[in-house]
């Protein structure tokens, strides 16, 4: 408060920006007295303190209120609390008549951005789709390996079996012929009994290369499968000589090699 001085006139106020301005020297290079100096000073940062106060955003004002409020439990001054008393409701309380419902309110979301209503839901489900999408790639690609995987395994299989047959008919024929000319045999019971002597070999390229043959003709004279040969010469080496090719023993007579051998199939042998 200040005071009237003798010619009716009021004192200065030594605080206010116009005293403080008045005291300096606008004049380059002046020295200003360290008091007034220092309460310029203070001014400038109370100033300062103040503009940065102003310039807090009204949202996070109203961010920090609300935080503020929404963590405080509900007290006898909400009406919804108030009326749940009423109708008996205890503090720390599950809802229900049972009490199985919920002891804590459900908590407020509320919209912050300036997209419209049921973005934020668009998105995430957009983002959930994209997911499930890539998913259901990186599931895909694995099964399209693992079914590679497995098609070249039973390709290497399939493979290694046949090489297998061709080597165990080979093998019979082989047989064949050595047991065959024992016995005084001249002639094999089928051409491929016996193994192909590239007299037979130049043969059948000549055969390949007529084209005048007959269709009942190319019928009979159509092959037969490895498989389909193995077993046929196998059971004729049983039966003619009582030899098994994967004993590799030629038994003394039928009895014997019934009792002695394991099977008449390489899985027999195993």
């Amino acid at each position: 408060m200040s005071a009237a001085g003798d010619d009716g006139e009021e004192e200065e106020d030594y605080m206010s920006d116009a005293f403080l301005n008045s005291l300096q020297d606008v004049r380059p290079g002046m020295p200003m007295p360290r008091n007034v100096k220092q309460l310029y000073q203070k001014e400038e940062k109370q100033k300062e303190c103040n503009v940065k106060n102003k310039q807090k955003s009204i949202k996070e004002v109203e961010r920090e209120r609300r935080e503020t409020v929404l963590n405080e439990a509900l007290g006898n001054g909400n009406k919804g609390f108030a009326m749940l008393q009423k109708m008996g409701y205890k503090k720390g309380q599950a809802l229900g008549k049972k009490g199985d419902g919920i002891v804590e309110p459900i908590p407020l979301n509320l919209k912050t951005g300036r997209s419209g209503i049921g973005h934020d839901e668009m998105k995430k489900r957009k983002a959930e789709e994209e997911l499930e999408s890539y998913r259901r790639k990186v599931l895909m690609r694995k099964q399209n390996e693992e079914r590679a995987a497995d098609d070249f395994r039973m390709r290497m299989r399939s493979k290694k079996e046949e090489l297998k047959l061709e080597g165990d008919l080979r093998r019979s024929q082989r047989a064949c012929l050595q047991l065959d000319e024992q016995k005084g045999v001249q002639t094999a019971r089928e051409e491929w009994y016996w193994p192909a002597t590239d007299v037979q070999k130049d043969d059948e390229e000549t055969d390949d290369d007529d084209d005048d043959d007959d269709d009942d003709e190319d019928d009979q004279g159509e092959e037969l499968s490895t498989p389909d040969k193995l077993q046929i010469l196998t059971s004729y080496l049983r039966g003619e000589h009582f030899y098994c090719i994967w004993c590799g023993t030629a038994y003394q007579d039928e009895d014997d090699l019934l009792s002695n051998c394991p099977g008449n199939t390489s899985e027999d042998h195993d």
